[in-house]
Order: structure tokens, then sequence, then C-alpha cells
């Protein structure tokens, strides 16, 4: 589903706009990025919990030149789907 098809969906269930609707969800999306840059974890209950982890650096290697390479440590965005969330995919 893209953003558009979301914005459609939101719109049609929610009996608002498209626009009212692309508001919420760019609303929604900017909330949850701020909490995860502040490194704070974000709960939906229900739905899951999307939070900070970190990698550490490792190495690895350049697929063209077989070189070996050091990937440093990054944080990456985790997502664990709640337990409705969860049966419902089932």
């Amino acid at each position: 589903m893209t953003k558009a098809e979301l914005v459609t969906k939101v719109a049609g269930d929610s009996k608002i706009t498209k626009a009212q609707a692309e508001k919420s969800v760019d609303g929604f999306v900017a909330a949850v990025s701020a909490a995860l840059a502040e490194g704070e974890k974000v709960t939906l209950v229900g739905f899951g919990t999307f939070s900070v982890g970190t990698r550490s650096a490792r190495e690895g290697r350049n697929p063209r030149t077989g070189e070996k390479i050091t990937i440093p440590a990054s944080k990456v965005v985790k997502f664990k789907p709640g337990k409705s969330l969860g049966e419902k995919v089932k």
C-alpha cells in the first residue's frame, strides 16, 4: 500500500476529506519520526512498537573488487508487531 492509497483508505473509513486524511497521516509520520530521532519508543497498543536499535561496526566486502571494508556502526529503526496485528496477519 502506498501513501496515496493509505490516505484514500483513511479518508473513506473516517468519512473525512483526502486533504484532512493526508494531514493526519503526515502528522502521524512526523510525530513518530521525531520521537524515534530522540531515541524514544512509540507504542501503539494492539498495533506494535517502533524503537531505535544500534547496529555495531562490522567488516564487509566490496562486491565489485572483493576488497575488505569497514562498515561503521549505525542506528536502525525496529518494529515489533503487537499481538492483535500478528493475529490478523496469520
